[in-house]
Formats: structure tokens, C-alpha cells, sequence
């Protein structure tokens, strides 16, 4: 494979057109924070471990914070689309291991971006009250939903910012509307706020159950790592950036902390724990003159949401790595008049509506995506104090350097067997990787093949 450049080339092409000021930014990481996470996962938590819910939501938040202050010191130093993939291929230097971190991250995105598709498909038929009960319908509107989302993707950041600024507010109202009937329950004493600090784990230990209940948990905060690929749409970024980041890992760990709380005060874990819809529940029993069917629009806007940021990032992923010539260069073009990277919105595009149409739902995609990323959090953490011998000219960010070893430690503990993680992650990770290694594996011998090649412009042989 061609070499990754420090600097991105030059390039006669215009670059990403630069929109995205602070409040924009900590829209775009709420947003893509809250979501499918906790509206989906409050309960499958609560199965692992009983009422003390928040306690894993708290450690995957810490696990998040102490990986974001190292995002944040590559961030500001290397302020370029491409994220963990650029920080790996500048702290390593191995070609194979740039294409598979990327790759990991793109799958996951992709791969929940795909699912979220399939969730709005069935949340718009409650909304509307139709009866789609076989799964060629939800495929339908599953895809009709993608090929949306490509074609705001396309008509530019600016545009699929501002749409997020409003999805986002109405995902965050769902989950302040939980909380304020947590509140009310406090008040009037409508709910057992006892519960909070009991463990069920079963035959584990409490601190086994945390460890399970966290793997889980921790899909529920990914999605910061997103924002680094959107630098170079950023206006001033290596200043904007801790704070902004910062900010919204605290706030949505502060709401999420909140809202389990709410939610297993009003209903015990095991109730919780059952079906798909934890949050509705929470809203029936607490507020039971409150139009509940408003939760299915609610629901349906925030995975919408969650869809929109990952396709984003996909697309902004690919062309990064094109610009820094790891991809094939035709993923790096920018069209002339919505400054948009088509050929990588159209590449990824293509292969969530794959997924949509031909693989469906995707057993344990929370804990699968969750595995993947901390894989890559744990190379990020490494990168960090590989690069430190890197100076740039530029004043950046400075991590604190016990955090990225703190960091590279937990992340790596949760990816291994002793979390007691379910088997099935380890073998859809294992094949969405293999597939990694294959596509590495044809573009490598494609490349080879090119610089075989005689030049154009030789003169013929005498």
C-alpha cells in the first residue's frame, strides 16, 4: 500500500467546506452519543445487573471520558479527517493495521447506522399504527429510510448538521421527560428509590455483573469518537475541540446516569428487563395520563438520528483515508458544488443497504459494536504515548499521561473472554473482520498490479 503522508497532499479539488462552530460540534456529539443506546439498552442492563442499572452506565462512562482526553490530544495535534486509522498509521506505521482499525470503525457504523434503519422501520409502523408484521415491509421502509439519509448525506454537512441539531433535540426531550417523571416519583413518593443499590447478578459477584452489565452499557456512550472525523468541517478545531468534546461526554453521562435511575425506581429490573421498549414502560407507570404513543415518533426520530451521524462518519471515514492515500483515491474526490465526498457517501451507502437487504438484523449489535471500538480505543490509547515524540508546530491538547495507559488497560480488559462478553460477538467481530482482511488483501494486489504498470508517457522500447 501506498505510504500515509503526515500532511495531507495538495490537491487542486476543493477541500471540506469548514461550518461546524462550537454549537454545532456539541450538538454533533450528543447526538450521536444518545440515541439507539439507552432507549434500547436500559433493560438488557438491568437483566445483568438488577437495580443498581446506573453503576455500569457510570463505568462506561468513565471508560469513555478517560479514551476521550486521548482523542482529544490527537485531535488537536493531527486535525484531519481519517481519526483512529490516521493516529495508528502515524504511531505504527503498519499499513495492514491502519486499513483493519478503520475498517473496524466503519464496520461498526455501518453495521448500526443498518440496524438503526431497521428499528425506524418498525418504530414508524407503531407510530402510524400499521400492520407490517412481515419482515419484506420493515426491509422496505428500512431501505427507503437509508437511500434519505444518503441523499441529505450528499446535499452536504451543513444540511445533515442541522437536521441532527433537530433530531437530537427531540431525542434529548424523550430522555428529560423520563427524568422529570423520575423527579415527580421522587416527590410524591410514587416511586422506590430503593432499588438503586441493589445488585442481582445471579451466580456472578457484583462486580462480575457490573463487568457484563458494562459491555453492554458502553454502546451506550460511543459515538465521540465520531466527531474527529468531521476536523476538517470544523471551524478552528484544535481550540474548539477539548471543550466541546468534554462537555458532551459529561452531559450525556450525567442524562444517562439520571435516567436509569428514573427508570428503575418506577420499574423493578425484572419488568424492565423485557422487550425492546424499557423506556415506554418507565413512562406508563410513572405518567400514565401522558400519551405514550408520542414515545414511538420519539424513539423512531432518535435512531433516525443515530443512522444519520454514523453514515456521516462512514462516508467522512473513507474519504479521510483516500486524502491520505491508504484508500484508492476516487474515495478522496469532493464534488464542485456541494463540496460532499460523494464516491465515499455512495460506497457506504451501498453497503448498509447490503446489510439492510441481505444480512437484517444482526445478533448482539450492541455488544458486537461495542467490542469492536474498544479494540480500536485500545490501539488509540497506545497511539497516544507512541506519538509524543511527534512535535508539530501547532499548540494542541495535552493528555495527562497516566490516562491513556488507564485508558489502553480497561478498554483492552473488556474486549477479552474474562468479561464474561457472549460468544456470538467474538464470531460476527471475527467475520466482519475477515472480511477486512479480504478487501485489504484484493486492494494491496490492485495496487501492486498498478505500479506494474508502464507509464503512458514512456517512450516505446527501440
Amino acid at each position: 500500500m501506498s505510504d500515509v503522508t503526515v500532511n495531507p497532499p495538495a490537491h487542486s479539488e476543493p477541500e471540506l467546506k469548514r461550518v461546524m462552530g462550537p454549537g454545532l460540534l456539541l450538538l454533533f456529539v450528543v447526538g450521536d452519543i444518545l440515541g439507539t443506546g439507552i432507549y434500547a439498552l436500559t433493560g438488557k442492563v438491568a437483566n445483568e445487573v438488577g437495580g443498581a442499572v446506573w453503576v455500569p452506565f457510570l463505568v462506561a462512562f468513565l471508560v469513555a471520558l478517560i479514551t476521550g482526553f486521548s482523542y482529544l490530544e490527537l485531535v488537536t495535534k493531527y486535525p484531519h479527517a481519517a481519526g483512529a486509522a490516521l493516529y495508528t498509521h502515524k504511531a505504527f506505521g503498519i499499513h495492514f493495521l491502519t486499513f483493519m482499525v478503520a475498517f473496524a470503525v466503519m464496520s461498526s457504523g455501518i453495521t448500526s447506522a443498518s440496524t438503526a434503519s431497521r428499528a425506524f422501520a418498525a418504530n414508524f409502523a407503531e407510530a402510524f399504527d400499521l400492520d407490517i408484521g412481515n419482515g419484506i415491509a420493515v426491509t422496505a421502509i428500512a431501505l427507503v429510510f437509508m437511500t434519505v439519509v444518503a441523499a441529505v448525506n450528499l446535499r452536504g454537512v451543513s444540511e445533515g448538521v442541522k437536521l441532527n441539531v433537530l433530531l437530537t433535540c427531540v431525542e434529548l426531550t424523550g430522555l428529560l421527560i423520563v427524568i422529570a417523571i423520575g423527579l415527580w416519583a421522587l416527590g410524591f413518593g410514587d416511586g422506590d428509590f430503593s432499588r438503586i443499590v441493589e445488585f442481582d447478578t445471579g451466580e456472578r459477584t457484583a462486580v462480575g455483573g457490573v463487568i457484563v452489565a458494562t459491555t453492554l452499557a458502553f454502546f451506550a456512550m460511543v459515538g465521540f469518537e465520531d466527531s474527529v472525523n468531521m476536523a476538517e468541517e470544523c471551524k478552528e478545531p484544535s481550540r474548539i475541540f477539548p471543550k466541546v468534546l468534554l462537555a458532551g461526554l459529561l452531559l450525556t453521562g450525567l442524562i444517562y446516569v439520571l435516567v436509569s435511575i428514573s427508570a428503575i425506581a418506577l420499574v423493578p429490573a425484572a419488568e424492565l428487563g423485557q422487550g425492546d421498549t424499557p423506556l415506554l414502560k418507565v413512562v406508563e407507570v410513572g405518567a400514565p395520563a401522558f400519551p405514550t404513543h408520542i414515545f414511538a415518533y420519539i424513539t423512531m426520530f432518535a435512531v433516525a438520528n443515530s443512522a444519520l451521524i454514523n453514515m456521516l462518519m462512514a462516508s467522512r471515514l473513507i474519504y479521510g483515508m483516500a486524502r491520505q492515500n491508504v484508500l484508492p483515491r476516487p474515495f478522496g474526490h469532493v464534488g464542485e458544488r456541494r463540496r460532499t465526498p460523494y464516491n465515499a457517501i455512495i460506497f457506504t451507502t451501498l453497503l448498509a443497504l447490503g446489510l439492510i437487504l441481505f444480512v437484517g438484523e444482526v445478533p448482539e449489535l450492541g455488544g458486537t459494536t461495542a467490542l469492536l471500538l474498544l479494540a480500536v480505543f485500545t490501539v488509540v490509547n497506545i497511539a497516544v504515548l507512541v506519538l509524543r515524540r511527534d512535535k508539530v508546530a501547532h499548540k494542541h491538547f495535552h493528555t495527562p499521561t497516566p490516562l491513556p495507559i488507564l485508558g489502553a488497560l480497561s478498554c483492552g480488559f473488556l474486549v477479552t473472554p474474562f468479561t464474561d462478553r457472549n460468544p456470538a460477538q467474538y464470531a460476527i467481530a471475527g467475520v466482519l473482520l475477515a472480511i477486512g482482511i479480504a478487501l485489504w488483501g484484493l486492494n494491496y494486489l490492485a495496487i501492486r498490479a498498478m505500479r506494474a504498470q508502464p507509464l503512458a508517457t514512456e517512450p516505446p522500447a527501440e
